[in-house]
């Protein structure tokens, strides 16, 4: 009997969190593909035994979503996008705060009221009965000292380190990931300016063709590989360059916001669920004003806090919308502002369902799990989810 077989199939499992990291990441497929095939091999038990269960150095430009990325895997996983140990590598430019993370040894003054950062418990906090695996991350790597990544070389090789008080802590149920913007700015001078326009009227960056990708990527690696030493670099099991984000991918990262900033509304706690919907004309001024191939979608995000999320808080609070309304949310041109329409009131659940169209579609593809890690909402709130 001989009988082909596949080796680039995908278990159910890594397939689901594949479908779930698409829905929540734009733009970034290779940065997904490595986590569901390092994901995938752990399921498989073929994983190293010694070591964690990944190690990954993410870089790229601010705002292309290397820290969303980490978010949205525990999220996809555990149900909870702050199940991340998230540590701010700008807190320890210094040899001495690394007694933040591993508490003093005994002697020193104070060492009974030091509690180390990453201590066994700290790791396992997060676990659950189906998946039991910690999320590490280590955010801007560069800003660091020395004694941060020589403290590396032990937790990414052997996947243990020895604490203050001489107790081990084991990673090998660990995924660890490290955020970096270096090489962000000669990525950025790799863009032609022309790109940042896709017509006069709506300024937005353009997809970024194969061969820059390829460019952008040498970029990032090479100016890893000067700034850490060889054998950190080779401790790594993937390093990933996040592409800057074009427009197409800026507009479904709108509509994805956009259908969270419902879903803030739909779990207001004062109990005043209602439905808005943008005409073209506010998503283009949200994307004029957020789109920056500088900053990423982080500067489409202030945007829409600024301009969208700010009135709305004001309209709530002065009770000039009630449960049911539809708003109508369009740009006034003669103001320079959005302007607020209600046109319709006192709907029902289900009729606000109906007359969401793409953002309850939306919606509902941004947050699949959130039915079953959410915090109890208002009953208008939970029965649009039906």
């Amino acid at each position: 009997m001989a009988k082909t077989l596949d080796p680039t199939l995908t278990g159910k499992e890594a397939s689901r969190l594949d479908q779930n990291l698409h829905r929540r990441i734009v733009g970034q497929n290779e940065a997904i593909e490595q986590v569901v095939n390092i994901y995938q091999t752990y399921l498989s038990g073929m994983n190293s035994p010694s070591r964690p269960v990944g190690n990954f150095l993410f870089l790229g430009p601010t705002g292309s979503g290397k820290t969303r990325m980490v978010e949205a895997t525990a999220e996809s996983l555990l149900g909870e996008s702050r199940a991340v140990i998230k540590i701010d590598c700008a807190e320890f430019q210094h040899s001495h705060e690394i007694a933040k993370l591993i508490g003093s040894p005994p002697g020193y003054l104070g060492h009974r009221e030091t509690h180390p950062l990453l201590s066994q418990e700290v790791l396992n906090q997060y676990h659950s009965d189906r998946v039991k695996l910690s999320f590490l991350l280590f955010d801007e790597i560069e800003k660091a000292s020395d004694a941060l990544w020589n403290l590396l070389l032990g937790i990414l090789d052997k996947a243990t380190l020895t604490l203050g008080d001489n107790r081990r802590v084991d990673f090998t149920r660990s995924l660890i990931f490290m955020t970096s913007n270096l090489g962000a700015a000669e990525m950025c001078s790799m863009l032609n300016p022309s790109l940042g326009f896709v017509a006069p009227s709506l300024p937005g960056p353009q997809p970024v063709g194969e061969k820059m990708v390829a460019k952008i990527t040498s970029a990032g690696v090479a100016a890893a590989r000067r700034k850490f030493t060889p054998e950190f670099i080779n401790r790594l099991d993937k390093i990933v360059v996040f592409k800057p984000l074009g427009e197409a991918e800026l507009r479904r990262i709108l509509e994805l916001e956009l259908a969270m900033v419902q879903r803030r509304v739909f779990s207001n706690q004062l109990g005043t669920p209602f439905l808005f919907k943008l005409t073209d004309g506010a998503k283009d001024f949200l994307l004029r004003e957020g789109t920056d191939a500088k900053y990423g979608a982080r500067h489409l995000k202030r945007a829409i806090e600024r301009a969208l999320v700010y009135p709305i808080s004001n309209l709530i609070a002065t009770d000039q919308v009630k449960t049911g309304d539809l708003i109508r949310v369009d740009y006034d041109t003669a103001a320079a502002r959005m302007s607020f329409i209600r046109e319709a009131e006192g709907m029902s659940s289900n009729g606000m369902v109906e007359a969401s169209g793409v953002e309850a579609a939306v919606w509902a593809s941004a947050d699949a799990t959130a039915a079953s890690t959410d915090t109890p909402k208002s009953a208008g709130a939970r029965s649009t989810r039906k």
